[in-house]
C-alpha cells in the first residue's frame, strides 16, 4: 500500500501547482507537443517548463515519446482516473442513488394523488 500512496502523493503534488495544471490543459487540448510548443503559450523559459514537465512525468501524468531528435509530451489520464475512482466516483454514486430514491419517492406520491 505505501507504493500506491507514494504514487498518489506525487499526482496530488503535481496537480497542486497551477502552472502544471495549465500544461496538462494544453496537452489535453493537443497531446504530443514538443517543449518549444509548450513554452510558447506559457510565457516561461524552457528551463522552467522543463522542470514542471519533469514533475508531471514523475507523477506519471505526462508520457514522453522520442521521435527522432524531438521529445513529444503526451497527457496520461490514467492517474487522474485512479483519483476519480478512489475519491470522486464513490461520492458520485451515492448522489446518483439519492436522486434515484427521490425520483421514485416523487413518482409514488404522484401516483397516489391521481
Amino acid at each position: 500500500m505505501p507504493a500506491r500512496t507514494d504514487k498518489l502523493d506525487r499526482v496530488f503534488k503535481a496537480l497542486a501547482d497551477p502552472t502544471r495544471r495549465r500544461l496538462l490543459d494544453l496537452l489535453h487540448r493537443d497531446s504530443g507537443q514538443t517543449l518549444s510548443a509548450l513554452c510558447e503559450p506559457m510565457g516561461m523559459t524552457r528551463q522552467a517548463v522543463t522542470q514542471h514537465l519533469q514533475k508531471l512525468e514523475k507523477a506519471n501524468l505526462v508520457s514522453v515519446i522520442w521521435q527522432g531528435r524531438e521529445k513529444l509530451h503526451y497527457l496520461n489520464p490514467v492517474p487522474l482516473q485512479e483519483i476519480y475512482d478512489r475519491w470522486i466516483g464513490k461520492f458520485e454514486r451515492s448522489r446518483l442513488g439519492a436522486l434515484r430514491d427521490l425520483k421514485a419517492h416523487l413518482e409514488r406520491k404522484s401516483d397516489e394523488s391521481t
